[in-house]
């Protein structure tokens, strides 16, 4: 029997094909012989009881121009799937949460997801770094200016930053005697009303921000370091980091050491975390990309890496 892969993801067309990591997944499945459809958001929905889709079946191709066709679309129970990723970029907001919601009601039911709903809900990808202090900076996480401002009196030079934020947005570098670090707080805050995150500042992020991959809990051997550009403090591609590729070191294994068993646990099983110098500063449970430059930087096959574990591990049970 052919394998049904559904991927709940952003509308195909939207998607960037020489960098996407979604459509890298969708290749390496297509090369099993499996069937590919993508759903979005508003094509999950609960009919007495069952999760259902409208879910279209695609053909991808590797190819800048072209790289999907539709070949037909239909409104089928989710179960009649043998697998769902879950690759639908952030924001997390609430439609996001239903989603993980319509996910987790379809996994209870005998349907595999990647990653897990439930998971990606409870995993805040800033605050559930903070479960492995020891690899963590300096930190703290408050809506109160004082104690916002408190850390900043010892620490000097700090990063703030939003608990919800994606791709470098709203992250502020605050050095000593900055004039605007009052607004800065009162912007990330609302006056008081909800939780942002200060780090003390990694002066190593001028060598790059490196995001590493894990599938199982186990990294791929090589990052992507995302170093600023100049004037920036932020390595994120989206803000105009450029990614260089680099072997991972003793401290990098060290924090994927620490941090693999609980992903495995958890069934995070396609994550990648963020390391600045010796310090781990997110774990990106959502979506997280990096494949295609990864693998035209050291001739890997990170997606079927992937694909080979869900065969190996998820299929077969």
């Amino acid at each position: 029997m052919v394998t049904k892969l559904g991927v709940v993801m952003d509308p195909i067309a939207t998607l960037n094909p020489k960098k996407d990591s979604t459509l890298a997944m969708m290749l390496a499945a297509q090369d099993r012989g499996w069937e590919i459809f993508s759903i979005e958001q508003s094509g999950l929905y609960i009919q007495e009881g069952e999760v259902f889709t409208h879910r279209h079946q695609v053909k991808v191709f590797d190819d800048l121009q072209h790289w999907y066709e539709i070949i037909d679309a239909r409104h089928l129970p989710i179960s009649d799937l043998d697998l769902v990723l879950m690759r639908k970029d952030p924001p997390f907001n609430m439609e996001y949460l239903y989603t993980t919601y319509l996910l987790e009601m379809a996994e209870k039911a005998g349907t595999p997801v990647l990653n897990r709903p439930g998971s990606i809900r409870d995993c805040n990808e800033k605050l559930f770094a903070l479960q492995f202090t020891q690899c963590c900076p300096p930190h703290v996480v408050s809506r109160d200016p004082l104690i916002l401002r408190k850390f900043h009196e010892t620490h000097g030079d700090v990063i703030y930053k939003p608990l919800d934020g994606m791709g470098g947005t709203s992250i502020f570098h605050v050095k000593p005697g900055d004039s605007n670090l009052s607004v800065i707080i009162e912007t990330l805050t609302n006056h008081g009303q909800q939780q942002a995150m200060a780090q003390k500042y990694i002066p190593e992020i001028k060598n790059g921000d490196t995001r590493i991959l894990l599938v199982n809990g186990n990294p791929i051997p090589f990052g992507l370091a995302r170093v600023p550009a100049c004037g920036e403090s932020r390595g994120n591609l989206a803000a105009g980091g450029e990614g260089i590729g680099r072997e991972l070191n003793d401290r990098d294994r060290w924090i994927c050491q620490q941090v693999g068993p609980a992903l495995k646990e958890k069934g995070l099983y396609f994550v990648g975390i963020d390391v600045i110098g010796d310090y781990l500063t997110e774990i990106n449970v959502t979506c997280p990309t990096c494949i295609r430059e990864l693998d035209k930087a050291f001739d890997l096959d990170i997606a079927g890496t992937y694909m080979d574990f869900i065969e190996q591990e998820i299929l077969s049970r």
